[in-house]
């Protein structure tokens, strides 16, 4: 019954036979089958069938809701008892940029634990430097970061993007009209950092030495309260990736100029060069798909 409730419910979260079948990997016919067989056994009807469509039946609807708890906790189930028989399951510790804000790695992420369910993993968060010092100290297994640092030869060391910086600034100053900033013109404008205490200053040195950024500095613990600050007119925020930014009533963006040409950074993956955790392999390379666009349909 576990397979019939897996095609059940590819059938309700596609909204079509065919897409399931597809991401089953089985034909139409057959998953409408296995659909039928499970009614059967059920002893009454999950979908209404219509010429080219089909709707769930009040019964189907709470079958599907409550389906959804029950396979969740068979895969829960699964997995403790492989750490029974087995000992610790595989694991893949993660970090990255405390103000990254493209989605890239979160649609990595769900990539990977679909292909490899049995992995756990656990991400965390900080500066170029902090980072730097987890992975250097085997406290995470792959880092997505800036590079601040000639590339080492202990590392893989995946580029991922050569991005061109920009900033978020509030709606309401006039600044925000244009496409493109002069870093120059915000000479007067605080810039806005995501940063824990301990790296405020690596990161002031950082945005003021090698960015450009020459007015006061205001930092804050994480991106949503940055947004916040940029939303109230406190400044300006430079930020991390994330092209796919939408416009909203209180935030524009706009690309970052220094000497009238777009300011440019790496964003690369880094994990050991030798490291016994076959895992990040897997995972950069579905990382890099992301970023380059050849993710499969």
């Amino acid at each position: 019954m576990l397979r019939q409730l897996r095609y059940f419910q590819a059938v309700v979260r596609c909204g079509s036979f065919t897409e399931a079948a597809e991401e089953c990997f089985i034909s139409q016919s057959a998953i409408s089958q296995q659909i039928q067989a499970l009614e059967r056994e059920l002893g009454f009807q999950l979908l209404k069938r219509g010429n080219r469509s089909f709707t769930l039946t009040p019964a189907g609807e709470y079958f599907y809701q409550k389906s959804l708890i029950l396979t969740a906790d068979y895969e829960k189930i699964c997995r403790e008892a492989s750490k029974i028989a087995y000992g610790d399951l595989p694991r893949l510790r993660l970090g990255y940029l405390r103000g990254y804000a493209g989605p890239e790695l979160q649609l990595a992420l769900a990539e990977f634990t679909e292909e490899f369910p049995e992995v756990e993993t656990s991400v965390v968060t900080g500066n170029h430097e902090e980072l730097y010092m987890l992975l250097l100290k085997g406290g995470v297994d792959l880092i997505l970061s800036d590079q601040r640092r000639v590339f080492s030869e202990d590392y893989n060391n995946l580029i991922l993007t050569r991005s061109e910086c920009s900033v978020e600034i509030s709606a309401r100053n006039p600044i925000a009209q244009a496409e493109s900033v002069e870093i120059a013109d915000l000479k007067n404008t605080p810039c806005i950092i995501v940063s824990s205490v301990e790296q405020q200053e690596n990161e002031r040195e950082f945005y003021h030495n090698v960015v450009g950024f020459n007015g006061d500095f205001i930092f804050a613990e994480n991106l949503e309260e940055a947004r916040m600050m940029v939303a109230g007119g406190k400044g300006v925020m430079p930020v991390e990736g994330g092209d796919s930014f939408q416009f909203t009533a209180t935030i524009r963006r706009l690309l970052l100029l220094r000497n009238g040409k777009p300011v440019i950074r790496n964003y690369c993956a880094f994990w050991p060069l030798n490291d016994e955790n076959k895992y990040n392999d897997d995972f950069a390379e579905i990382l890099e798909a992301q970023f380059t666009g050849k993710t499969e349909e």
